[in-house]
């Protein structure tokens, strides 16, 4: 990833972390890795941990940010929620995305629940 992306990618995390933290979710930790990969954001809704993949783009040119999140990324975040169960077995888990559009005027879309864990 070069510097730039990286760059993008550590703001739009920062403003995803400050925009969930207003809505009153509680921030647990960031960049957190487990064995299968990484968390972007891990924060807690009540009494549910919830792994927020952020994807921040600037313009849609080649597609909205949510859009990143396809099959493959689907099947990274259904294994770090099943290797966070098994670390929090009595706590409930939930994916959500948050998709950041940079541009003139800044979007901020957040899908609650947006891949769905079984466990």
């Amino acid at each position: 990833m070069n510097s730039e992306r990286k760059k993008l990618g550590q703001f739009g995390e920062e403003l995803a972390k400050s925009f969930l933290e207003k809505k009153g979710l509680e921030f647990i930790g960031k960049n957190i890795r487990l064995f299968c990969g990484e968390i972007d954001l891990l924060m807690e809704d009540k009494k549910t941990l919830v792994i927020v993949e952020v994807k921040t783009k600037k313009g849609e040119e080649f597609g909205k940010p949510q859009e990143e999140v396809d099959y493959f990324k689907q099947k990274k975040l259904l294994q770090l929620g099943s290797a966070l169960s098994q670390k929090y077995p009595k706590k409930d888990i939930r994916i959500d995305v948050l998709a950041i559009k940079m541009g003139d005027k800044s979007e901020i879309e957040h899908i609650k629940n947006a891949v769905e864990l079984k466990i």
